[in-house]
């Protein structure tokens, strides 16, 4: 069982970097469109600050308008927790950092907790919760 686990968390570590290469080079259209490919169409995407959008469609919309060519997202090392959901998918949790895509500074902090589920031998995202955004000091931002 701890190889399924190692391997749970080596593909959903991997489907992580993916996802936000991705949406680190939004601002390109073909990248915002392998985003998209990520997220479930039903996605539920509650943001603490932002709000709740209930599709794809709104998530990508709002990711277009406040992120893409604005910033860019950075997983802390160490951070990512991956738990299994039998017959399901995983559970991944973690922290990760924003950074200014101008200035390059990194100054925002923010909890998350992805569900992804398997279906069909694909992974994607059927619900996001990114919290507890807050800033960083600036000795601790790069």
């Amino acid at each position: 069982m701890a190889a399924e686990g190692d391997d749970l968390a080596a593909t959903i570590t991997a489907l992580d970097h993916a996802v936000f290469d991705s949406f680190n080079h939004c601002s390109d259209p073909a990248q915002l469109r392998r985003h998209a490919s990520y997220f479930d169409a039903a996605v539920e995407f509650y943001h603490d600050t932002g709000g709740v959008t209930w599709t794809r469609d709104a998530m990508l919309a709002n990711t277009a308008r406040h992120a893409c060519g604005h910033f860019t997202r950075e997983l802390l090392p160490g951070t990512l927790e991956v738990f299994p959901v039998k017959d399901f998918g995983a559970i991944a949790r973690g922290q990760h950092r924003f950074c200014d895509t101008a200035s390059g500074k990194c100054e925002g902090l923010a909890d998350f907790t992805i569900v992804w589920r398997l279906r069909d031998g694909q992974w994607q995202i059927t619900r996001v919760l990114s919290y507890g955004h807050r800033a960083i000091a600036a000795d601790s931002a790069r």
